[in-house]
């Protein structure tokens, strides 16, 4: 078994990840034991995690989740998805120029 989380830090952001042991992982966390991101935002909260059955699926939900707004990860949490699908298809409609797409525009 594996997970994907979304983390709330100490200074409201969100952080997601993925693993194959989520209390040792959320142990870690509060031992201070994890670096990066978080290290500077202890402490933090698990808000919401989903079990899947591969490492894979669990590395792809989180790539995935780390490209989504705020708001879209907050309906998401909340299981409202049609508030997920709507923002998706806010997203498409107006592309992000971040990415040197002007194909779209």
């Amino acid at each position: 078994m594996f997970w994907v989380y979304i983390l709330r830090c100490a200074d409201g952001s969100y952080y997601t990840g993925h693993t194959d042991n989520l209390e040792r992982r959320m142990a870690q966390y509060k031992a201070g034991e994890c670096s990066g991101y978080t290290a500077a935002r202890l402490p933090v909260e698990c808000i919401w995690s989903q079990e899947t059955s591969t490492r894979e699926e669990a590395l792809s939900a989180e790539r995935q989740i780390k490209g989504w707004s705020r708001k879209k990860k907050q309906a998401m949490m909340r299981g409202d998805w049609q508030e997920v699908s709507r923002l998706a298809q806010s997203k498409s409609a107006h592309p992000s120029t971040g990415s040197g797409r002007t194909d779209l525009l």
